[in-house]
């Protein structure tokens, strides 16, 4: 197995913990429409795919809402409604703290949108502070599992593809990745994490949940 020169994360429910349902829940508060229709008008058709691809700006995906749910809530209120929805896994606060600390190059590789990943930012010292390449969809023009976000992942990792480990929670995703070269594994938990990267010896003595306390 090649030595790891390179680290990606995912971003929703590994790193960062969300849920659709909420995001729906407080757009439809602010428009006054019901969630359901939020849900269907995001996720059912393209308009969130085509948000996280980069296709359309902030200001059309909002556009696009208001005209298909018959609303015209305040953007900035929509855009916070729609954003405010992350909570970080604290569990994986250390791991992510001690590797960087210990001069392992890490990244994001994510599915995402300019909104959600500006209030990340924000709200999330950490993403900002121990990640120095984000490779994320709405940047790249790609989604996982499609192959080209994984090719732009390590080329801009500037490693080769077996150098690169990258988990997911999402099997489809990781199944893309491997198929792309890279080392991936699916996140289930922290302390699994810890023992993937241990069996890589990636950080025997750093990534020990003993050292990290790491709750199970």
């Amino acid at each position: 197995m090649p030595a790891i020169r390179f680290l990606y994360f995912d971003l929703g429910n590994v790193l960062v913990h969300f849920t659709r349902e909420r995001m729906c829940s407080q757009m439809g508060e602010v428009a006054g429409v019901d969630p359901e229709v939020v849900h269907n008008t995001i996720f059912e058709g393209r308009l969130q795919q085509d948000y996280e691809l980069g296709r359309i700006s902030s200001q059309a995906f909002f556009e696009s809402f208001c005209r298909q749910t018959a609303s015209r809530p305040d953007f900035e209120a929509l855009s916070r409604a729609a954003a405010d929805i992350f909570s970080l896994n604290e569990s994986l606060v250390p791991v992510v703290t001690q590797l960087r600390r210990n001069g392992h190059r890490l990244g994001i590789l994510s599915n995402t949108c300019e909104m959600h990943w500006e209030h990340l930012l924000r709200r999330f010292p950490i993403l900002r502070e121990n990640f120095d390449v984000q490779a994320l969809s709405y940047r790249i023009g790609a989604m996982k599992p499609d192959r080209a976000i994984f090719d732009a992942a390590v080329a801009a990792a500037g490693v080769e593809a077996a150098q690169v480990f990258f988990t997911d929670d999402i099997p489809g995703h990781v199944a893309g990745a491997c198929t792309a070269g890279l080392d991936a594994v699916l996140y289930v938990s922290t302390p699994q994490l810890i023992e993937d990267l241990r069996r890589r010896g990636i950080g025997e003595e750093e990534v020990r949940s003993q050292k990290l306390g790491v709750r199970t």
